[in-house]
């Protein structure tokens, strides 16, 4: 039962907390869009796409005005673009792309993500087509995201295809230099892809879905940051876990709530909630000040890992009490120039790309909206890739690499975005080459905790 004191609690946290339920995405199945004529294709997937999302934006600002609660964004996810262009004859992946922006632009939608491979153990027919098309693709849309899985716990690396996305994100920026290189910023590389992740730019339909479903993905650092803040530096870390836990649990029964009724109304069955903490670039609704506010001088010192792992951990645990289908992600998100705290943190060196790396072994994604230097070669971003993989495979976890070659900028340089993808200084890497690593290609086999059977 509700009380008054929760009410006056909820209210608190939307209007002075930033919460928010970042996203209703609507997941569409497009398997029955497939054909051998691409003009006919694109003609089902435009018709399939705008009748099943036809309300979806206007449910959402419904719900939000007599809840009362925030719901920033409105997305639909795909099948993987490249299982339906696989069945054309001739495969024009970027005729696809502009029909998908199409589709979003009728429905009213922020994004639409899909235009995805998955290529874990090796490429398929539509897939290459897809993944060199990409640059381009993400070049002449606006509303499009793309998405590539190159690795999985159960199949290993695939290298060749780690290769060839270091060259695909170099290309993606370089075609989008007059716009900041925005390109790349709406492409992620995956290892352990989730098939029903509501988050941009990773969302996909994946196979074992429903024909169409409703996935809710949740925010609030800002209401875990308040929670510690009245907490103050006294309480043990126990303590602060288990606040933590009902901080999260209260934010996951809003996306419940919010899933459930778009559900009911949409005639569309309810999927997953993710709990995700999912940073902006607003002043308070940041993971790296909770991180501070646990007791960190500042996020990327020492400490910051176990830190993060404390938070991921009491965010799922809190999570999964609120709600029966958790799914996607769930945990903490670390995006560079999405985060307050983090850009503060970057800005003054104190965050390296090397503390970020050993963040991901604990979050919930991976290397995430970082700005890296415009001269740096494929293979050295191939290798990020693949290091980014290998954590993901060998702990059974997703994690993803999502950096912006900013072309014609170096270290310090700054790159702005605008709206949520935020903006960030140009963080230095390693130059020493893994040019010789990365051209052997092949597939890195799987590991031992593969053989679960």
């Amino acid at each position: 039962m509700l009380n008054g004191k929760d009410i006056l609690e909820t209210i608190t946290m939307i209007q002075d907390e930033n919460l928010d339920v970042r996203t209703i995405t609507m997941g569409i199945s497009l398997l029955d869009c497939c054909d051998s004529d691409v003009d006919s294709m694109c003609r089902k997937v435009y018709d399939k796409i705008t009748r099943c999302a036809k309300n979806l934006v206007r449910t959402g600002e419904e719900i939000e005005k007599e809840l009362g609660i925030p719901i920033v964004n409105k997305r639909i996810s795909i099948t993987p673009a490249a299982m339906v262009l696989a069945a054309c004859e001739k495969r024009d992946a970027v005729k696809l792309a502009r029909t998908l922006e199409r589709a979003a632009l009728a429905c009213g939608v922020n994004f639409l993500g899909g235009f995805s491979a998955l290529v874990h153990k090796g490429f398929s027919a539509g897939d290459r087509e897809l993944i060199e098309s990409i640059p381009e693709a993400l070049a002449v849309t606006d509303h499009i995201c793309a998405s590539v899985n190159v690795g999985s716990t159960k199949a290993g690396i695939n290298m060749d295809a780690v290769a060839l996305m270091g060259r695909i994100v170099r290309q993606s920026a370089e075609l989008t230099a007059d716009r900041g290189c925005i390109g790349p910023a709406k492409l992620v590389v995956l290892c352990n892809a989730p098939e029903d992740n509501p988050f941009m730019a990773g969302a996909f339909h994946g196979v074992g879905e429903p024909d169409c479903v409703i996935n809710v993905g949740v925010s609030g650092p800002g209401v875990v940051r308040a929670a510690l803040a009245k907490a103050g530096p006294e309480p043990d870390l126990g303590y602060i876990a288990e606040l933590i836990k009902k901080t999260a649990f209260k934010i996951t029964r809003t996306g419940q709530l919010v899933a459930q009724e778009a559900s009911k109304r949409l005639g569309v069955p309810f999927g997953i909630v993710d709990l995700s903490l999912a940073p902006t670039p607003a002043i308070g609704d940041s993971v790296a000040h909770i991180l501070e506010e646990i007791g960190l001088s500042q996020c990327g010192g020492h400490g910051t890992t176990a830190a993060l792992a404390m938070l991921n951990d009491a965010v799922k645990k809190g999570g999964v009490m609120a709600s029966s289908h958790v799914g996607g992600l769930s945990g903490a998100f670390i995006p560079v120039t999405e985060d307050a705290g983090m850009i503060a943190a970057a800005r003054s060196g104190c965050l390296r790309i090397e503390k970020l790396e050993a963040m991901t072994s604990v979050c919930s994604v991976g290397l995430d909206m970082i700005n890296i230097p415009g001269d740096t070669p494929a293979e050295v971003i191939s290798a990020i890739i693949a290091d980014e993989a290998a954590i993901g495979m060998v702990n059974s976890k997703t994690t993803a690499v999502r950096v912006i070659p900013a072309i014609g900028k170096q270290v310090g340089d700054e790159l702005n975005f605008g709206g949520l993808l935020g903006e960030g200084p140009v963080m230095p890497l390693n130059t020493a080459s893994p040019a010789v690593f990365i051209q052997r290609g092949g597939r890195i086999p799987a590991p031992m905790q593969s053989l679960k059977n």
